[in-house]
């Protein structure tokens, strides 16, 4: 099953990279962008098409790897009707009451055809509520999940980020409690975000738009109905707090705010609490990252809270919920708020850099880096004893396409490279990894060694070479932030916990490429040959 999951995974990334490209020039052709102005962040039109691709390639996903079942059906059915109103919606500005109109039709297919719903109620455990009831409370529920996190879409990769690690964690409890069901419509979605994210991160160059901010909300609270359903697991429903975490409590907070001043709950403004971090000082990426953080602790609740009863779940949320509220109240009477002096961002250093300006700092990482990371890749080749048929076919493909995009403009090229540098080495290191039995201690040895070394090469080359031109964004915070506390998590098998070494070397690589792309942006098609040796090599083997 854990083949399974991976490839469903990095076949909605795929999907989703392979058309973010060609949705862009739609999105341009039929006007579907995003305009600067009011309170939005941003000063040039950006495509909201980013939902369009990774809901195609999340749902396709499932749809291939995913069980032929009602309940899988009925969340691909619901997911269509939601994303083609929300692409409406991105497409000629619809009202409220038209979204959520399309929020019920997209939530009575899941409860109805899907029989997804609540057969109990929190502090009610024993008790089966009556079916009018539990789909009534559902169908409720969703549609409020659906515009938390569609509210929250404000910052660049906040959504996103958001409903990822949200996912990941309802992924983990579904590990937990053997919920393949879960899992499967779960992981395919961790994959496409990924895709999606790459290009969301601030500066943005895509945005998802209404049709992805309300589709991740919307999946977000059907996972939660699956995996705290008592006839399927131990979970109550009330962890459902703590797992949809900040983008519920943000949109109970700004509707209070705005009841409480005569306004209208449906009517935008700057109250969300990613807005309210910028009014005290935070900059853009510091604003996305303490978010994920904060719902990132949230998360750990739900894991410490997971066996609990209702009667701790509950008051412990509302405390917390209380403690939002008070935030809210006093940044919006600016009680709160960063010196105005000061000289730099809030979570940046890079000012250490100015005292060290030696070579041996700004130039001999990336230089290593750009000599040793190719020849490993090319040598790594050879490791693996054996190579899965469907990870053969799929990179001789990927080999053509990669080819293909290398005789294409210098302007297109890079992305076919960074496509086939990031999912060739992905196949390769899976491949590796299991082929480490019976491997001579002196390889690993020298594995391990390596990876090493290059990640204290990529760091040093984050903070002194100015040239590479590279900066951090909150994806790569919380990819760092995965792959360091995957493999710690408790319960988690021998076999799984390998899966975090895995995401940790591919996190150091993931680093390398985008450095040596910056810096040797004039050698792109040199790594484009890395690349092809990858897809090349891994392909072959299967014809042999």
């Amino acid at each position: 099953m854990l083949n399974e999951l991976f490839f469903s995974s990095m076949t909605a990334l795929l999907v989703c990279m392979a058309l973010i490209p060609l949705l862009r020039i739609v999105a341009e052709r039929f006007q579907i962008m995003d305009q600067p102005g009011g309170r939005k962040v941003h000063e040039h039109a950006v495509p909201r098409i980013g939902g369009i691709a990774f809901a195609v390639g999340a749902c396709a996903s499932i749809a291939w790897w995913g069980p032929k079942d009602t309940t899988t059906f009925s969340v691909l059915l619901g997911c269509g009707i939601i994303v083609s109103f929300g692409v409406w919606d991105d497409r000629v500005d619809l009202g409220y009451r038209t979204k959520v109109v399309g929020q019920l039709f997209a939530a009575l297919v899941v409860v109805i055809c899907g029989d997804i719903w609540f057969t109990t109620l929190p502090f009610l455990p024993d008790v089966e509520v009556p079916a009018w009831i539990g789909m009534f409370v559902t169908v409720a529920f969703l549609i409020g999940v659906s515009n938390a996190v569609n509210l929250t879409d404000g910052l660049d990769g906040l959504a996103g980020g958001l409903s990822f690690l949200t996912l990941s964690g309802i992924a983990y409890l579904a590990y937990l409690s053997s919920d393949l069901t879960v899992l499967v419509l779960t992981v395919p979605f961790l994959g496409a975000i990924l895709g999606f994210l790459r290009y969301n991160t601030y500066p943005a160059r895509i945005f998802m738009g209404d049709g992805g901010s309300q589709l991740l909300g919307f999946m977000m609270g059907v996972l939660a109905v699956l995996l705290t359903d008592s006839s399927r697991g131990p979970f109550t429903p009330s962890l459902a707090l703590f797992l949809l975490g900040l983008p519920f409590l943000d949109t109970l907070g700004v509707t209070g705010q705005r009841l409480a001043e005569g306004r209208s709950p449906f009517v935008g403004d700057r109250a969300h609490i990613h807005h309210k971090l910028l009014t005290v000082g935070l900059t853009h990426y510091e604003a996305v990252t303490v978010i994920y953080l904060i719902q990132a602790s949230m998360l750990g609740v739900a894991y410490l809270l997971r066996w609990q009863s209702d009667r701790l779940i509950v008051p412990l949320y509302l405390v917390l919920a209380l403690s939002v509220l008070m935030l809210f109240i006093a940044v919006g009477r600016g009680l709160l708020h960063t010196p105005a002096s000061r000289a730099g961002s809030v979570l940046s250093n890079a000012s250490i850099s100015k005292f060290v300006n030696g070579p041996w700092l700004t130039d001999v990482p990336i230089q290593f880096l750009a000599v040793t990371v190719p020849l490993f890749l090319i040598a790594l080749v050879f490791l693996p004893s054996t190579v899965p048929s469907d990870v053969g076919y799929v990179s001789i493909a990927l080999f053509a396409v990669v080819l293909i995009g290398l005789s294409c403009s210098s302007r297109v090229a890079p992305y076919f490279v960074r496509g086939g540098l990031y999912v060739g080495t992905t196949f390769l290191l899976y491949v590796c990894e299991g082929s480490r039995v019976g491997t001579v201690s002196a390889v690993v040895m020298a594995d391990n060694v390596f990876f090493i070394v290059a990640a204290i090469m990529v760091l040093l080359s984050l903070r002194f070479n100015q040239e590479s031109r590279f900066q951090t964004t909150p994806l790569d915070y919380l990819m760092v932030f995965l792959a360091v506390t995957f493999p710690l998590l408790p319960e988690v098998s021998a076999n799984v916990s390998h899966l975090g070494i895995f995401a940790a070397k591919l996190v150091v690589l993931f680093f390398s490429f985008e450095l040596l792309l910056h810096a040797f942006s004039t050698r792109v098609r040199q790594l484009g040959l890395v690349s092809l040796w990858i897809l090349f090599g891994l392909g072959i083997r299967i014809l042999l």
